[in-house]
């Protein structure tokens, strides 16, 4: 019997690179120039674990469920982090791109924002592997 776990993990593929690019500029447009109250602060933490999903996917094969799983726990690890202050704690205050890429202030609403961005990816790839 073979299992996934035996094919090569390593392998590129474009369809997931493409997404994680067109992903990323809107994600950079979004932090540039919207300052409202609802896509900034809740789109774009939906779109960021389907970022990071499309990311790892453009270079490893991995299952859907584990990769999934992963990503939404690394994203709360995230979080967690911000509530620790960890920027700070790191002495990184100053550092833009710290407090863009980890964030400073932990919201409970992010942790709800990434499960509907993991929900979203588990739905197109069922979609998507039907067709």
């Amino acid at each position: 019997m073979i299992n996934n776990y035996s094919k090569p993990m390593l392998a590129f593929n474009r369809k997931y690179f493409f997404l994680t690019i067109l992903i990323f500029i809107i994600e950079v447009l979004i932090a540039l120039y919207l300052h409202d109250e609802i896509i900034r602060p809740y789109i774009g933490d939906v779109l960021v674990v389907i970022l990071i999903y499309c990311f790892i996917k453009s270079f490893l094969k991995l299952p859907v469920l584990p990769l999934a799983i992963f990503v939404l726990l690394f994203s709360f690890s995230i979080e967690f982090l911000q509530y620790l202050n960890i920027v700070e704690k790191l002495g990184l205050q100053k550092s833009k791109l710290a407090r863009t890429v980890i964030g400073t202030s932990f919201a409970w609403i992010d942790l709800v924002c990434y499960i509907a961005g993991i929900i979203i990816v588990l739905i197109t790839e069922k979609v998507s592997a039907k067709n």
